[in-house]
């Protein structure tokens, strides 16, 4: 089983570079988390490549099959082709706006794409690559269907929690299987399903563990750990085969007889997707790409698929041969949670991309930035609003967008916006271009083995260089008595923007773009980085414009808001009315004396962000009671309002004030408290009964 030529050769020297990344499902929207894990570092790394003159193209496309889909069409009874055709094009139209730079964004629905999974299929059937197997699964009697994992629900055997998935518990996020739920239903009908008798295709993952083995452990050391450790976990348990097909109605037929009412299985199928989508955009010479040992095959995922893009698809090719190429690397990431909370679309906590696009026009940048600087390479990993704003405000804007605007307004103001030739150099000058070189390096490096964040970093160091130098050479100063040693600053800080609108390119495309245009560059590539003439003495420059502004609390405040809201929503869509307390006698009922009063004072306490202080008309005297509920209420609005409460309660001390009672409220499920009184007009005084 050990193929020799799928060795991994540390020097070998590439013609052309596939680059992959993952097909998101068409079942809804891309949020923060899909991009952090593949599509913006994948673009960093096509974007790069590009501009080192390199033959490389970029394949992306959507993921149309599978469960997910049929769920939501059942839920809005409409046809999975609708769905799959809503969300591509929000999907494709929102990738395109943040500029991730596809060769060709396709779909798993597509003709091609349809014709290559079936030939893939039937090739391994012939060629004897699965084992068919019966096995007995779920069945829902009502709907006349077998179910897959997502459409039973059962209670969790590990945690209890009683609406757990076939696949997975949600609440715990515990692997599981639909056999293993306590009491498992059917989510089309509700009805307890039977197990019934079912035939399927299976790849025997064992057969290529040798070869996997051989490959990965022995051949790809230099992977990410966490993709490396993950592969040899799963290889270290054993692999066993695993199924290519289901029982489900929407997806690509198995293309053998007696398969009726059988498709492939997702995660056989969307893969293939890489090699369709290639098919789709170079009919012609798509084998290049996939056959030709002399192309580097790179897979840009999150960690959630690193067992299909490492393990199972290897797989697949190996079993397929016909010259197929395996990866050369997966440089997977690990997730993105958002305000310290897990990405979750089943509970909408999520940034999604549409949304942003909409609510930030023309901060594509700002978002790619962010998430780079964020980006989980290593570890999980969080985004933050306020975070966004920092990085914005204090990075984008007070050190690159500064830099530039400097030296752009200062050599329209000294030279007219034409560029002046550079004088004798002093030490401090070829300084800046030694650390420049430096910096390149480290840049290149860096994006060569895939460590995007520190990348940006150096990117950004040059920005920080000509801020540095701005104010260590002070021309503004210098202008007042030698104007040709002003000519050679402004020389080099308009060589170092030059250099800016390169190194940014495969990180803020669209400021790249715009500075591009502000200097009058016809073009840019990698080698022009760290040279110090890139715009030639003479040359006019453009007008100065801000790269980036600043954005304002109100507007994170909003975002921040919605995030709170969505949270309170899901607090209140999940709530479960609490276990009944034990039974009281109506003696023990008697013992507490519940009665009515008028709120005649309420004030907040000092230092206590929780606490008011309420005095009470309770029919018999003035009291004062203490109460938490200081969160949910303006005092103010308290104030001739009647309320429900303990008469009886043994006077205590809270802040120093000694509180006559407890105030009576009920809790909602996002926590809020609400005060109890009478719907109309009572007494003070009055008992509760």
């Amino acid at each position: 089983m050990i193929i020799s030529h799928y060795r991994y050769n540390m020097e070998k020297k590439y013609k052309r570079t596939l680059i992959t990344t993952a097909l998101p499902y068409a079942n809804g929207p891309v949020h923060i988390g899909h991009l952090a894990g593949g599509y913006v570092p994948a673009d960093i790394y096509a974007r790069y490549l590009r501009l080192r003159g390199d033959d490389v193209i970029m394949i992306g496309g959507s993921d149309e099959h599978g469960v997910p889909i049929t769920i939501k069409a059942r839920r809005e009874g409409v046809t999975p082709q609708d769905i799959v055709d809503r969300y591509h094009n929000i999907i494709k139209d929102s990738f395109k706006e943040l500029g991730v730079s596809f060769d060709i964004y396709s779909r798993t629905t597509s003709d091609t794409h349809n014709a290559t999974a079936s030939e893939f299929f039937r090739r391994l059937y012939d060629k004897g690559e699965f084992v068919e197997k019966t096995s007995m699964q779920l069945y829902d009697e009502e709907a006349a269907q077998f179910l897959a994992d997502r459409y039973v629900t059962g209670k969790c055997p590990h945690c209890g929690n009683e609406n757990a998935y076939g696949d997975q518990c949600e609440v715990c996020g515990t692997s599981l299987s639909p056999d293993e739920l306590i009491d498992p239903r059917s989510t089309i009908t509700g009805s307890k399903p039977v197990l019934k008798e079912t035939k399927h295709w299976y790849l025997p993952l064992d057969k290529w563990e040798p070869a996997l083995r051989k490959w990965i452990l022995e051949g790809h050391k230099e992977w990410r750990p966490n993709v490396y450790g993950q592969c040899k976990s799963w290889l270290d348990l054993g692999l066993q085969p695993r199924a290519v097909s289901r029982d489900l109605d929407w997806g690509i037929p198995v293309p053998v007889e007696g398969a009726d009412g059988k498709v492939l299985y997702v995660w056989f199928d969307a893969p293939i997707g890489y090699i369709s989508n290639t098919k789709e955009l170079l009919p012609d010479t798509w084998q290049t790409y996939w056959k030709d040992p002399e192309t580097r095959m790179i897979h840009f995922i999150g960690k959630d698929n690193i067992v299909f893009h490492c393990i199972v698809f290897p797989s697949m090719l190996m079993a397929y041969g016909d010259g197929f190429q395996l990866p050369d690397n997966v440089p997977a990431n690990e997730f993105l949670n958002l305000e310290g909370d897990k990405i979750s679309t089943s509970r909408n906590w999520a940034v999604w991309l549409h949304e942003y696009l909409v609510d930030f026009p023309g901060k594509q940048d700002v978002l790619r930035y962010v998430l780079t600087a964020n980006a989980p390479e290593t570890k999980d990993n969080d985004f933050t609003w306020r975070d966004f704003q920092a990085r914005n405000n204090s990075e984008l804007v007070a050190i690159l967008g500064n830099f530039v605007n400097r030296a752009v307004v200062l050599t329209h103001k000294y030279f007219n916006g034409t560029v002046p030739a550079k004088g004798a150099m002093q030490e401090v000058d070829r300084n800046v271009f030694t650390e420049l070189a430096e910096i390149k390096n480290s840049l290149s490096d860096n994006l060569d083995n895939f460590h995007f964040r520190d990348a940006l970093k150096d990117a950004m160091n040059i920005a920080r260089l000509g801020n540095k130098y701005l104010q260590e050479t002070e021309p503004w100063k210098v202008a007042k008595a030698d104007m040709d040693r002003t000519a050679t600053i402004l020389n080099v800080a308009v060589q170092l923007c030059a250099n800016i609108a390169v190194a940014f390119e495969p990180f803020l495309p669209f400021m790249s773009g715009q500075l591009v245009k502000m200097l009058g560059m016809a073009s840019i590539d990698w080698d022009m980085l760290g040279t110090d003439d890139i715009i030639a003495a003479g040359s006019a420059i453009g007008q100065p414009e801000l790269l980036f502004e600043k954005i304002e609390d109100d507007v994170i405040e909003a975002q921040v808001k919605r995030l709170e809201d969505i949270k309170r929503q899901n607090q209140l869509d999940n709530w479960k009315v609490a276990p009944q307390a034990e039974n009281v006698d109506f003696d023990t009922f008697k013992k507490c004396d519940i009665r009515v009063g008028t709120v005649i004072e309420c004030v907040k306490v000092p230092k206590a962000d929780k606490l008011l202080k309420f005095l009470i008309d309770d029919g018999m005297a003035k009291r004062t009671i203490v109460s938490g509920i200081a969160k949910y209420y303006n005092p103010e609005d308290l104030i001739g309002k009647q309320v429900c409460f303990i008469a009886n309660f043994e006077p205590r001390k809270l802040r120093g004030i000694l509180s006559e009672g407890m105030i009576l409220s009920a809790e909602n499920p996002d926590g809020s408290l609400v005060v109890i009184g009478p719907t109309a007009p009572v007494r003070p005084g009055a008992q509760v009964m």
